[in-house]
């Protein structure tokens, strides 16, 4: 079982940056792969990042055509952290954003692959 509390969302200027942070609960943290996804009013829950093991004792990141160049996961698992730094926010980046942990490898992207769900943070970003 796992725990997952994400903080860091709020209200930010279009161009701004947020650094989001999802620490999870429990001793086998390095061996889930943690995603963020985020959600709007009436949309289905979108993939934004993920950092997937590789097998070679490192992390593959991963990210949406939408938030590519300008976020960045990064996780550091003596901490159960997975943190998302988002650079130059858009009004369209507005969303309530979810961390979440698979214990499975590959379709990093499909939401049906994630086991375990924080409740999501929010972030507005203002144009």
């Amino acid at each position: 079982q796992v725990q997952l509390l994400e903080s860091g969302g709020g209200l930010v200027q279009a161009g701004g940056s947020l650094r989001l942070s999802c620490v999870a609960s429990g001793r086998t943290f390095s061996s889930y792969n943690m995603g963020w996804f985020r959600q709007t009013p009436g949309k289905e829950r979108e993939f934004v990042a993920a950092a997937e093991w590789s097998g070679q004792s490192a992390y593959y990141a991963y990210y949406s055509d939408s938030v590519k160049g300008r976020f960045a996961i990064s996780r550091d698992n003596a901490k159960n952290t997975v943190d998302l730094q988002m650079n130059s926010l858009k009004p369209e980046d507005t969303a309530i954003y979810y961390c979440a942990a698979k214990g499975s490898h590959g379709y990093y992207y499909q939401r049906s692959q994630y086991d375990y769900w924080g409740q999501g943070t929010p972030v507005t970003v203002s144009s």
